[in-house]
């Protein structure tokens, strides 16, 4: 019995020496060792506890104005801008209430209908024309609604001919919204009318950005040799205990992390989505993001749903219709026909079907792509359509970047980088976390060089105060840019509609993209630069829609933005 005994004491005292022979080894390779063994085995012990511990989330309290107004403090003339835009999208909504209402008394869809307006004189429209119909709400009881605030898309479209363009909905504030269409197409059109959101729900989602920039979250890991720790980071955090101040020195975007235990701020090497917070709204109002239910369901006709457009008018009936002036000028960017994008004004489009086609347009350019990962899907687009374009390896993680490709053969290089925080992406390198003002401010420019900016995805849930001030930053740095390099190329690409459920909804809603759409339509206006409507092309189109648009869609983008590259040179009747 001794000798056992003996044997296994024995035994476990060699793995005892063996472990802390090891642990003073590797301690002495990854820093000066200067401590006692018991303070190695607390940290040790300590980061044993914090692998197994989940990230403690803030709580955060419900303050409209502490996310929106952290960073620089903004010029008279910035918050006079800032006020203007704030106005411009002003969405209105259900009349004030004591308690929410029952779902029976929000707007349903099946309940809903809309007319087409019949023309002055015969019943008969031409191309040219303007196509106006009249949608009224009602509630699930069937009953009339009285106010506005729905969130209502509109579409006109032929399938028979791969047609369609987006149409433009107004509130009447009543219950009641006109939806009108140009006529762009000779043949057959039909009005599809899709109830988004109930203004309840618009409502519900209005409070969420406002009160509710914490509902999705960020970490970052600290490392100091074999030590780690994982810490909450977001742009606004409450200082429930010491912070790690990750303000850009240059813009004075804001950015802040939990200052780890241990280690110092010095230490972070990475940024990553957290994930989403749970529990946001009421069973009552989840009542009002139900999908097949009240959200992205079609409005049906009371009568008839789709025209014949017969060819344009004759001149003189035109100048006699001119007479009559139209309420609402309407100004789509494009429509489609034959599935080809159209755009109606400012570029005429081309189309490269071909590699080398692709090729001979970049030939001689470098193309900078900066923002979210809808501009990261042109990148792959592009080196997937040009065998001659090789991906170099930069070792990046996949689906974040930064990437590169060259084709030194005809002298092009096409790179992607992602947008500063916030970014949901997996796992982003911290030395590798660029804003896209600073990268453009890094930039010679010139004839050769081409921009081209995404940001809208990842803003949706922070207060449009916060993309505002974003997109003043990219806008002083681009008038930077086009200053001292005039020749420069910048294009835009606009937000798109996606795919929502009653969880996307409420981190990702099509009206959160609407509300950042318009805001950076007025922001560039008067720049000179570029937009590709992904909007009004994601709409517009037959297929589902989705974040990352389906390849046809794409397509359609890339010859938007390689026409305005290589714009189609008229031959003169000299020639």
């Amino acid at each position: 019995m001794c000798r056992n005994v003996s044997k296994y004491g024995l035994f476990f005292l060699f793995l005892a020496l063996s472990g802390l022979i090891f642990l003073l080894r590797n301690i002495h390779t990854l820093e000066n060792w200067n401590c006692h063994t018991i303070s190695a085995l607390y940290q040790l012990q300590s980061r044993i506890q914090s692998s197994f511990n989940p990230v403690n989330l803030p709580t955060f309290h419900h303050n409209r104005t502490f996310c929106a107004h952290l960073g620089q403090k903004p010029t008279p003339e910035e918050e006079l801008e800032e006020r203007y835009l704030l106005d411009s999208i002003t969405w209105p909504g259900p009349p004030p209430r004591s308690s929410p209402p029952a779902l029976r008394q929000t707007s349903d869809p099946v309940h809903s209908l809309f007319a087409i307006l019949p023309t002055k004189g015969e019943r008969e429209w031409h191309v040219g024309d303007q196509l106006e119909t009249l949608v009224q709400m009602h509630d699930f009881q069937g009953r009339p609604k009285r106010y506005g605030g729905d969130f209502i898309l509109a579409r006109l479209h032929s399938p028979e001919l791969g047609a369609g363009v987006a149409g433009k909905v107004l509130d009447h504030k009543n219950g009641f919204y006109s939806a009108m269409f140009p006529l762009l197409w000779v043949g057959s059109a039909q009005i599809e009318i899709t109830l988004v959101h109930s203004s309840e729900a618009v409502a519900v989602l209005r409070r969420l950005r406002e009160e509710r920039p914490d509902r999705v979250f960020f970490k970052s890991m600290y490392r100091l040799g074999f030590l780690s720790e994982t810490t909450v980071c977001n742009m606004c955090l409450p200082p429930e205990q010491p912070l790690c101040n990750y303000t850009d020195l240059y813009t004075g975007e804001p950015w802040y992390c939990y200052k780890p235990k241990m280690l110092s701020c010095d230490s972070r090497i990475n940024h990553a989505k957290g994930g989403y917070q749970k529990h946001l709204i009421t069973n009552k109002e989840a009542l009002l993001f139900q999908s097949g239910v009240n959200i992205k369901v079609p409005i049906h006709a009371s009568g008839p749903d789709r025209i014949d457009v017969l060819p344009p008018r004759k001149e003189v009936e035109v100048e006699s219709s001119s007479a009559k002036p139209e309420p609402v000028k309407l100004a789509p960017s494009g429509y489609y026909y034959e599935d080809s994008w159209r755009p109606l004004g400012g570029v005429t489009m081309r189309q490269f079907n071909e590699s080398s086609a692709i090729t001979q347009c970049l030939k001689n350019k470098v193309i900078n792509m900066y923002g979210d990962s809808t501009v990261r899907q042109w990148f792959e687009y592009i080196i997937d359509s040009v065998p001659e374009l090789k991906e170099f390896n930069l070792h990046s993680p996949k689906n974040v970047g930064p990437f590169m490709a060259v084709d030194s053969t005809h002298n092009i290089l096409l790179k992607y980088r992602c947008h500063g925080p916030p970014i949901r992406f997996s796992t982003v390198m911290a030395s590798e976390m660029r804003y896209v003002s600073n990268e453009l401010d890094g930039l010679s420019g010139g004839p050769n060089t081409v921009v081209v900016i995404s940001i809208w995805a990842h803003f949706s849930t922070f207060p449009v105060e916060v993309y505002i001030r974003r997109l003043r930053h990219i806008r002083q740095s681009l008038v930077r840019l086009l200053d001292r390099a005039p020749g420069t190329m910048v294009v835009i690409r606009s937000g798109n509609l996606q795919a929502v459920d009653q969880e996307v909804s409420l981190y990702n809603s099509d009206w959160y993209s609407l509300q950042l759409d318009e805001v950076l339509r007025s922001m560039l206006k008067g720049l000179n630069v570029l937009l590709v409507d992904a909007w009004e092309m994601s709409l517009a189109h037959h297929l589902p829609h989705a974040l990352h648009p389906p390849p046809v869609i794409v397509k359609n983008m890339i010859d938007t933005l390689l026409s305005y590259i290589c714009p189609e040179i008229k031959k003169s009747i000299f020639a």
